[in-house]
């Protein structure tokens, strides 16, 4: 296209020979109009570098005492630290990768919550983990302070060193030893059995990419999902898992291989009923926690929600659900974004 676009020294000259109604090209324009003067609303909108921004900028600022009182309260209700922690940039101290693929999945802390519930969900239908749950965890009489430790957990091992992962894994395993006992169909269970360990790690990790895939501000290839699973076993594995699928092929084959063994029996259904209703207590705050059990119900894979007895409108799902979820977290994600200017870079979760 050499030749076709004039250089800027060449419409400036067109443009005072050819009269205030002319093109870059010496052209007259419709009705002779004039060009915009400085005061024209649309060079506020970006027609001149630097003062669409500027206003932008003025209403930033002038919302960010808001913005940042709203960070708060939404980073403690998800039972996270304020202050996102610092990622580990050193590739040769950092538990995974700092340019993989787990870091950029989860650091979407308002699609990784819907994951987190989803996950919840779905893990119930194992009646050995939960099992487990019920009899040793105190899920129901203290929401936050699970979510908490899952959270800190979660960001430790994504975006920690070495040493700071390895310490938080060797803490859960040590809780893990103490998790023992029989299940209501009368089979012995230990939370470090290794399948357990499998099985939990692999509905949380399928839950989580899902989310973000639907919810996330970025999609994820075929060959970042697979890097995803690759990148993350190494957590189970760490846990006590002698065998971690790695790929989406491996992870689809390990769930269908273990769909008879799952089933929604006393303690499921107990649980699932806990989770649709909730703990939000303010009104607002249960339109929230209502749209993203909506959501996370709909993230969970057909059988799933059959077996759990989960409504599964498509419909509503794709028209309602999925549009209104997607605003609900843009909303949260600039919420909960530390502004450009703070010094301390870290992840969404942390």
């Amino acid at each position: 296209m050499t030749g076709t676009t004039p250089s800027p020294r060449d419409a400036a000259h067109r443009s005072r020979t050819a009269g205030p109604g002319a093109d870059a090209h010496g052209r007259a324009g419709r009705s002779g109009a004039s060009l915009p003067s400085v005061a024209d609303p649309r060079l506020w909108v970006g027609g001149l570098p630097g003062l669409g921004r500027t206003p932008l900028r003025a209403l930033g600022t002038l919302a960010e005492p808001a913005r940042a009182g709203l960070r708060r309260d939404v980073r403690r209700s998800f039972g996270i630290p304020e202050q996102p922690r610092p990622r580990a940039a050193d590739p040769s101290r950092a538990y995974q990768p700092p340019d993989g693929v787990a870091r950029r999945v989860h650091a979407d802390l308002p699609a990784m919550v819907i994951g987190g519930v989803a996950a919840l969900f779905l893990q119930s239908l194992h009646p050995l983990a939960m099992a487990g749950v019920a009899d040793h965890s105190s899920y129901q009489e203290d929401p936050s302070g699970r979510l908490r430790r899952t959270a800190a957990f979660m960001g430790t091992t994504t975006f920690g060193t070495v040493e700071e992962a390895e310490e938080a894994i060797e803490q859960v395993r040590r809780v893990h030893r103490r998790v023992h006992g029989v299940a209501p169909d009368g089979r012995h269970y230990s939370a470090d059995d290794p399948d357990l360990v499998t099985w939990i790690h692999v509905a949380g990790s399928w839950c989580f990419l899902h989310a973000v895939q639907r919810y996330g501000p970025e999609r994820f290839t075929s060959e970042e999902c697979d890097r995803y699973y690759d990148e993350t076993a190494k957590v189970a594995i760490d846990l006590g898992a002698t065998w971690v699928p790695r790929s989406s092929d491996e992870v689809t084959a390990y769930l269908q291989r273990l769909q008879p063994e799952l089933y929604c029996g006393p303690q499921a259904r107990a649980a699932r009923d806990w989770l649709l209703r909730g703990v939000a207590r303010r009104p607002e705050d249960r339109i929230v926690y209502t749209a993203i059990v909506a959501a996370a119900i709909g993230v969970l894979p057909g059988w799933a929600r059959s077996t759990l007895g989960l409504p599964s409108p498509p419909l509503f799902d794709r028209l309602v659900v999925t549009p209104w979820t997607r605003i609900m977290c843009a909303g949260l994600r600039w919420a909960v974004t530390p502004p450009a200017s703070s010094s301390a870079p870290g992840p969404k979760t942390g």
